[in-house]
């Protein structure tokens, strides 16, 4: 974490009207994330971590606010000049891994590769390095359903960071992971701030996640409760105070 701001979202609000009725899934969130950071967002289920989420991913746009990256306001581009952002600057990593069934990990990892122009062997030798890169070297031609729950999210981590994003975006992580593997995977997404100066933002439930991140951001009811360095919280197994 080099200290200089990547993303900044301002007064960040996303309302929907149901039957009459105003419902605010974020209300004037306002934060800085940092370069190189990991941040992990926290809060209970229904607290706004994924909307939050899917506007610094530009995955949908706020209500009203504004969200920048490297200075590039989201919110005043067009769906065209936003997909081009999410496939070139961001990988995106999901709880239930959103692998393609019938694709091997190594067609998988290459599809944002191939979406984005590259010629074919080129997306081969980069999917085989960076599936290697998370210890699937030896899976390359596997399915998914010839895979462990552990090793499709590294497949999916392996096509987050194919494109080299300057942000890495993972929804619940490790939520369909038991313990052993669920560290292995916080392991290597605070890996890829330390090796790669990737900037990673997870939302979560998951208190393990806590103890790799720099900064943790509370999210209560739609709102910013708190922002916290992790050398500030007393993390103890069980608990955090």
């Amino acid at each position: 974490m080099n200290g200089e701001t990547l993303i900044s979202c301002r007064d960040l609000t996303k309302l929907y009207r149901m039957g009459g009725q105003e419902v605010y899934a974020l209300r004037d969130i306002n934060l800085n994330v940092y370069n190189g950071e990991y941040l992990s967002v926290m809060g209970p289920s229904g607290s706004g971590k994924s909307t939050l989420f899917n506007m610094i991913g530009a995955l949908d746009k706020p209500t009203r606010g504004t969200v920048t990256i490297a200075g590039v306001d989201l919110t005043t581009r067009s769906s065209l000049e936003l997909a081009y952002i999410r496939n070139r600057h961001m990988g995106y990593i999901f709880q239930a891994f959103n692998l393609i069934p019938s694709l091997t990990a190594m067609r998988n990892v290459m599809l944002p590769l191939l979406f984005s122009g590259m010629d074919n062997a080129a997306c081969h030798e980069r999917a085989e390095e960076v599936l290697t890169e998370v210890g699937l070297g030896d899976r390359l031609h596997h399915r998914p359903d010839e895979l462990s729950g552990g090793q499709q999210q590294r497949v999916a981590i392996a096509r987050g960071l194919a494109m080299e994003p300057a942000i890495m975006l993972a929804d619940e992580p490790t939520a369909n992971l038991d313990l052993h593997t669920g560290e292995e995977i916080i392991n290597i997404l605070r890996a890829l701030c330390d090796s790669h100066g990737v900037t990673v933002i997870t939302a979560t439930h998951d208190h393990k996640m806590l103890d790799k991140s720099d900064r943790i951001l509370w999210i209560k009811d739609g709102q910013r409760d708190r922002l916290e360095n992790r050398a500030d919280i007393d993390i103890r197994v069980g608990k955090v105070e």
